[in-house]
């Protein structure tokens, strides 16, 4: 069920509150607003593990799996100059919250695509501070996520409707053409 830490049960408690707010949208506003209480409170205090980067990849720790709702917290640790490619949920929803230091999200359109390549034009990027939380609704949830700084460890807590053990990852081509792969993606 995940990792134990002074408040983990009043954050748990805050997000299962949120998803009986009815429709897609009611629910992910509700999320956002609890993950960034449980960032504001000064009462969750998430494992000491969540603050060690890992060489060559950002980390992804599992902190709360939901038995009754499905849906599964994780921590994202982001060292200096970490960051994805141009990726998906796997058609999932996510909150994402921004715990300490700042990460760079640039949204991206998807316009066209063909059997092999995908047409992306970014859509919106926003730098997001700690305490900071916003979400991603499919079909709208390509992005890249990447750790603003160059000297700062960045963390995030990410909220899935589901556990996300693959994804579609996007690399460029050629302009804004992009072929798709697919990742497993593990846990720290």
């Amino acid at each position: 069920m995940g990792i134990d830490f002074p408040g983990r049960d009043r954050m748990i408690r805050g997000f299962n509150a949120a998803l009986q707010a009815g429709d897609t949208q009611a629910t992910m506003r509700a999320l956002r607003s609890a993950l960034c209480e449980a960032i504001h409170s000064g009462e969750v205090h998430l494992p000491d593990l969540v603050f060690e980067g890992c060489k060559g990849h950002y980390a992804r720790r599992e902190l709360y799996n939901s038995p009754e709702h499905g849906y599964c917290v994780v921590a994202m640790t982001w060292s200096p100059g970490q960051g994805t490619p141009i990726h998906d949920h796997a058609g999932m929803w996510c909150v994402e919250g921004v715990w300490q230091g700042a990460l760079e999200v640039v949204q991206y359109e998807l316009l066209e695509h063909d059997e092999s390549r995908y047409h992306f034009r970014p859509a919106g990027a926003i730098q997001a501070g700690a305490g900071s939380a916003g979400s991603l609704i499919p079909p709208h949830e390509h992005h890249t996520i990447c750790n603003a700084s160059d000297r700062d460890l960045a963390i995030s807590v990410h909220v899935y409707q589901d556990r996300m053990t693959r994804c579609s990852v996007f690399e460029p081509v050629g302009g804004d053409w992009y072929a798709r792969g697919e990742r497993s993606l593990t846990l720290d």
